[in-house]
């Protein structure tokens, strides 16, 4: 059975190419390319990992320019994946939680400062717990999944309360506010809350004032409906075995915490409605994007169900997710305007962060003569270097001592074998000491590379390094 992925239907959302709007023309121009790279990344990727699918959206400029789907869904018998297939998010879905819960104290129904107790009583220190602790992972309530695989117990339906009644009743890991640990437990009791604010089951009020708002038709409730509700099987591997069919969570353990599943076009609608601060009030979008403090003064990391960091020099909202057979990967740069969504279908993979990451890098390259000029020289001095050979005019001093003939050999022998790569393309671009560095991908039938060079002044390269992707 091949898992070398199948290509279906794209969707490419940009302005038809016109002679009276040049400029529309242009923004064409840099959404193919940008689809050509995205379709570049991700077979690589699927290709190394062995992960059978994935289903990608990229937004530019505030909106979705770009949804496709690689891969096979279903491998016996063999169903090509689909850009309007559903994919369980798992702790993408926490964010959503958080909006819920922001929305509410919007309306002033509640306050992230309120201890859970005014809503779920009898839980371990409730009247010290805060909602915000709960929402940021500070409150010391012990993870009910911690798990990358499903036990058990978890296999069959459980009630909310039933979590809480087991996990939420121990004492605490730790004092309120003085660590950071992920908790799948702390957002059961968020969507608990929800549900008593507002009058309404917790799905009931997530489709009402979040999901429909935003036109996200396709969610569902994963967690009720189950895995016959999602078109893609779920998979997953013993160490290096095949794939197998994924076991399922029985219904009610991921209510609040992982219960979406949607298509990535769906999940990107909801990153340009935090771009655009279209749902939340700014105050709020503010507070769930901002880093809590721990009572030491020690950033967290983490925000209100996302993880707030930067990537290269860029402020990026984010949150993976992994949930039975599906792992998933969100990344949104407010300030640029732009965002990433990988769904694929297999638990415990790499697949969807190594394509969210690879993607997000090409959205930040500028893409212009110099850049290609400088891909070409990177790529022929990398043909060289299968040879053992180097054009050492093109190097620094520094460079030149660094590539001896020992070295060379080192780097025919382990880079001939490869044969000639089928992509070379860059990654990224920033200035470290005065000098400009470039990171490069490079593909090959079998694996992939990780090129980067220091670039001076004068054009000569202080650095050429490589090695593998990570």
């Amino acid at each position: 059975m091949s898992l070398r992925p199948v290509f279906t239907a794209a969707i490419l959302i940009g302005a038809v190419a016109s002679a009276s709007r040049p400029a529309y023309a242009q923004s064409e121009l840099s959404n193919q390319r940008l689809a050509a790279q995205v379709d570049s990344i991700a077979s690589a990727v699927l290709a190394s990992t062995g992960v059978p699918s994935a289903s990608v959206a990229v937004v530019r400029h505030g909106r979705v320019v770009y949804a496709h789907a690689y891969g096979s869904a279903k491998l016996d018998p063999v169903v090509a994946a689909s850009a309007d297939m559903l994919y369980g998010i798992g702790s993408i879905s926490k964010q959503f939680t958080a909006a819920a819960v922001l929305l509410l104290q919007q309306d002033g129904k509640l306050s992230l400062d309120d201890p859970v107790s005014r809503f779920v009583p009898g839980l371990t220190r409730g009247n010290e717990v805060t909602i915000r602790q709960l929402l940021s992972h500070t409150s010391g309530y012990q993870d009910f999944w911690p798990q990358d695989y499903v036990p058990p117990l978890m296999e069959k339906p459980i009630t909310p309360q039933g979590i809480l009644d087991r996990w939420a009743k121990q004492p605490l890991d730790f004092d309120p506010g003085t660590r950071w640990q992920y908790s799948n437990t702390n957002f059961v009791i968020a969507a608990m809350i929800v549900g008593k604010a507002s009058g309404m089951p917790f799905f009931q009020f997530l489709r009402s004032h979040v999901l429909n708002p935003l036109g996200m038709k396709s969610a569902i409730d994963f967690d009720a409906l189950g895995p016959s509700s999602v078109q893609p099987v779920g998979y997953m591997r013993y160490a290096l075995g095949p794939l197998r069919p994924a076991t399922s969570t029985g219904a009610g353990w991921m209510h609040g915490a992982g219960e979406l599943a949607m298509t990535a076009s769906d999940l990107a609608l909801w990153d340009v409605a935090m771009i655009r601060q279209s749902l939340l009030a700014p105050k709020s979008y503010r507070a769930m994007g901002t880093t809590v403090l721990l009572r030491n003064g020690v950033s967290a990391g983490y925000g209100l169900g996302v993880d707030v960091g930067m990537m290269s020099g860029h402020r990026m909202i984010a949150h993976n997710g992994e949930v039975a057979g599906f792992t998933a990967d969100n990344l949104v740069f407010p300030d640029d305007s732009a965002a990433v969504v990988v769904l694929t279908n297999q638990d415990a993979a790499p697949a969807d962060g190594l394509i969210a990451d690879q993607i997000a890098r090409v959205l930040f390259t500028t893409q212009d003569a110099t850049t290609e000029s400088r891909t070409v020289l990177a790529r022929g001095i990398f043909i060289g270097l299968q040879l053992g050979t180097i054009d050492r005019s093109l190097l620094t001093a520094d460079a030149n001592a660094y590539f001896s003939a020992s070295a060379l050999q080192d780097f025919a022998a382990s880079l001939h074998p490869l044969g000639a790569p089928t992509g070379f393309v860059q990654l990224s671009q920033a200035n470290r000491g005065g000098m400009i560095e470039r990171s490069y991908r490079v593909t090959f039938a079998t694996r992939v590379l990780h090129v980067w060079t220091y670039e001076m002044p004068d054009g000569k390269l202080e650095q050429y390094q490589v090695a593998p992707m990570g």
